[in-house]
């Protein structure tokens, strides 16, 4: 029920509950966006965790308020990143048949990852990279790399740059937007478009 009634808290209104952690916890806070990133891209059970908008509302906050540090921000997350992506991987080798036995666990749904083995098969080692930008796909992708035939050093390869170019990219986009009156009045409304543009991008493919 509390991950729920975060995605919820969230999803209406991001910057608040960022900056409200910020006052709770301080420094803190770097541990917490760690490890949002870190169980987003690592636990393959967990894949409605926020992931852009959430990287999208830490550049604004870095931009607007500069409680959080860019240069600090930037490579932990990264670093979160791999770390989850590489986890999923090795779940994914050691557990993939027993796991996709299952119709569903938590909010992972078998149907979820049938469609990423399928996004493989489409697109190859660069499905990697280009799962980074669709939610759930993002969480699934690095399960079903290890549980499919790609080898680990072709796999971290393309682990890394999608790292890399998601948190940063995604990162530096609310940072230079974050400073816009526009989007610092309709920041909800901004939010909003990011998470249906995710969906959209899982749609179509």
């Amino acid at each position: 029920m509390e991950i729920i009634d975060f995605l919820s808290a969230f999803l209406n209104d991001p910057l608040t509950v960022i900056q409200d952690l910020i006052h709770q916890y301080d420094y803190l806070i770097y541990v917490i966006l760690f490890l949002v990133i870190f169980i987003e891209t690592g636990f393959v059970i967990m894949p409605l965790l926020p992931g852009d908008s959430l990287l999208f509302a830490i550049g604004v906050i870095a931009a607007s308020t500069g409680q959080l540090s860019m240069s600090i921000i930037i490579p932990l997350l990264i670093i979160a990143a791999l770390l989850g992506d590489n986890l999923n991987y090795f779940v994914g080798n050691k557990f993939g048949e027993l796991i996709k036995e299952k119709k569903k666990i938590l909010f992972l749904k078998k149907e979820y990852i049938t469609q990423t083995e399928q996004f493989f098969e489409k697109n190859g080692g660069k499905a990697v990279i280009m799962a980074r930008f669709i939610p759930i796909f993002r969480t699934i992708a690095p399960f079903v790399a290890g549980a499919g035939s790609m080898q680990y050093y072709k796999y971290i390869l393309y682990c890394i740059t999608g790292a890399v170019v998601w948190v940063t990219s995604i990162t530096f986009l609310g940072y230079f937007l974050g400073q816009v009156p526009w989007v610092k009045e309709n920041f909800e409304k901004v939010v909003l478009s990011i998470i249906l543009i995710s969906i959209l991008r899982k749609t179509l493919i």
